[in-house]
C-alpha cells in the first residue's frame, strides 16, 4: 500500500479581503466571494495545499484571539496574514494596529511557522474638486494607511522576511487611491483585483524548487 503524501499547508489569514467578499459592479450584478487563495493553490498547484480563513469585519484585535486555533494549532508551514483595514475604519493609531500584528506574526515565528505579512491596500473616494474638507479626510486616510504599511515593511525587514505589498500592486501611482478597476466600492477588491493579488503573490514571494516540493519565500517584495 503506498502511503499518502501530505502536501505542506499555507493558510490565507484576515478578514474580507482575505475571505474575497466583493460588492456588485458593472461586470457582475450580484456579490460573490472570491479569494485570492484560491488563485494562490492555482498557481502552486500539487506543490502545496491552501487553506482560507477570512472573517469579514473583523479587526486586528478579534484575530488575535482566533489566531491559535485558527493557525498555530492547524500547524501550518506558512501562514499569510492580512489585517488592518477595519481597524483604520474605526481610525484606530497605526501603531496600536501593528501591535496586534506583531503578536501574530512573532506567535508564528515561535511557533516554527512562516509568516507573510502583507500590506493593506488604499481606498477610493470621490471628494470632488471643489470640496477641500473632504478632500483632506481623503488624504488623511490613505497618510494613515501608509504609516500602517511603513511599519509592516519595516518590521518585515528586521526581521529579514518576505512580505507582499497589496497597496501598490492596486493603488493608482498618482492619486495612490485604490485603483477603480480592482474595486466596485473603493473599499473591497474586484474579482480582477484578488486574481492579481493571487497571481503577484505566488510570483514575487515564491520561487520554484524541486519537482513536488512546496515553494519557498523569496526576498522580492515589491510589484
Amino acid at each position: 500500500m503506498t502511503a499518502s503524501i501530505q502536501l505542506p499547508l499555507i493558510l490565507c489569514f484576515g478578514d474580507s479581503l482575505t475571505a474575497g467578499y466583493q460588492t456588485p459592479g458593472p461586470a457582475s450584478a450580484q456579490e460573490r466571494e472570491t479569494p485570492y487563495g484560491l488563485v494562490l493553490q492555482e498557481c502552486l498547484g500539487h506543490r502545496g495545499r491552501v487553506e482560507i480563513s477570512g472573517i469579514c469585519g473583523e479587526v486586528t484585535g478579534e484575530m488575535v484571539l482566533r489566531f491559535r486555533g485558527t493557525v498555530l494549532d492547524r500547524k501550518p508551514q506558512m501562514v499569510i496574514i492580512l489585517g488592518g483595514t477595519n481597524d483604520l475604519g474605526w481610525n484606530a493609531d497605526p501603531a496600536e494596529i501593528m501591535r496586534n500584528l506583531v503578536k501574530m506574526y512573532e506567535s508564528a515565528r515561535a511557533a516554527s511557522i512562516v509568516p507573510v505579512p502583507v500590506t493593506v491596500p488604499s481606498i477610493r473616494v470621490d471628494a470632488g474638486t471643489d470640496n477641500p474638507a473632504a478632500a483632506a479626510w481623503l488624504a488623511g486616510h490613505i497618510q494613515r494607511r501608509q504609516q500602517l504599511n511603513s511599519l509592516i515593511a519595516d518590521y518585515a525587514g528586521r526581521k529579514g522576511l518576505s512580505y507582499f505589498d497589496l497597496f501598490t500592486a492596486t493603488a493608482d501611482p498618482d492619486s495612490l487611491m485604490l485603483a477603480e478597476p480592482y474595486s466596485n466600492d473603493g473599499l473591497h477588491l474586484t474579482a480582477r483585483g484578488y486574481r492579481l493579488f493571487g497571481r503577484l503573490l505566488y510570483e514575487q514571494l515564491f520561487a520554484p524548487t524541486a519537482a513536488g516540493s512546496l515553494l519557498t519565500p523569496s526576498r522580492s517584495p515589491s510589484p
